[in-house]
């Protein structure tokens, strides 16, 4: 039995629902043994991290909720020397918070920044999975049950793993912790332009644009508005050709794609 998070990133509207009843749910409220209650500022055990890409009027945002990721092997488990954090049966990590010493040694040691430092209490608390509602027979953590366009999900592993999880990804699988988080649709990187003729001021339709890198290319053709759009690249230096009937080329070098990049209205001279 192992449980596991789905978040399809393309279904999340940034409402911050997940975020607002994850507090209502922890705030005052002391969950033991798996959790002493969240205090008021300082703590989000699910963050909601939004993403603006480009510049106006070709821009775009998107959101991915976070949380611990109850990893098969969490980093803050070896980091512990109290042996606090423990993984329970059906995979959520728990910190125990009468064992917790607040020491501090699984911050760093989380690759998800999701541990916290509650002073006050002297512990270090996270995200329970809200194990206290899974034990008193409830099927969904807060966060999951409120979220109003069913962006997350939760569930055994083996049932969603047909449904969700291949194909997905998790957030730094690099780390070996094998986080148990899976994702769908997170965007790549936009490279987007409009192309048009300075001499009549009308924008070119049915240019052709080439993207290269690594030695493979992505082909689009702008559009009745003189478009161009390349989405989900992966970050890095692109060559991008502009090619057009009765024009001479336009070439752009090592566009520098580490982020989504609007190279504006581009103007193409006559051949």
């Amino acid at each position: 039995m192992a449980k596991v998070i789905t978040v399809d990133v393309a279904k999340c509207n940034g409402c911050y629902t997940c975020q607002t009843v994850c507090k209502d749910e922890h705030v005052g409220n002391d969950w033991l043994p798996y959790a002493k209650a969240q205090p008021d500022i300082g703590q989000f055990w699910v963050k909601l991290e939004e993403h603006v890409g480009g510049s106006v009027p070709k821009v775009r945002s998107y959101y991915i909720p976070k949380f611990c990721n109850h990893c098969e092997k969490p980093a803050c488990a070896a980091a512990c020397g109290q042996s606090a954090i423990y993984k329970r049966g059906d995979g959520l990590v728990i910190i125990d918070p009468a064992k917790c010493t607040g020491c501090g040694d699984c911050l760093p040691a989380c690759p998800y920044q999701s541990v916290y430092l509650n002073e006050d209490a002297a512990i270090c608390q996270k995200c329970t999975g809200c194990a206290h509602l899974l034990d008193a027979g409830e099927k969904l953590p807060r966060c999951v049950e409120a979220c109003p366009t069913d962006a997350l999900g939760f569930g055994e592993k083996s049932d969603l793993q047909d449904d969700f999880i291949t194909g997905a990804t998790v957030l730094r699988p690099e780390t070996g912790c094998y986080p148990q988080v899976f994702y769908r649709n997170i965007p790549g990187i936009f490279i987007a332009g409009a192309v048009f003729d300075p001499a009549v001021m009308e924008v070119i339709i049915g240019a052709r644009v080439r993207a290269t890198n690594g030695g493979k290319t992505w082909e689009v053709v702008t559009d009745d508005f003189g478009d161009f759009w390349f989405t989900d690249l992966a970050a890095g230096k692109y060559d991008v050709v502009i090619e057009a009937k009765g024009f001479a080329y336009k070439t752009f070098e090592k566009v520098d794609a580490t982020a989504d990049i609007n190279l504006g209205d581009i103007p193409l001279s006559r051949a």
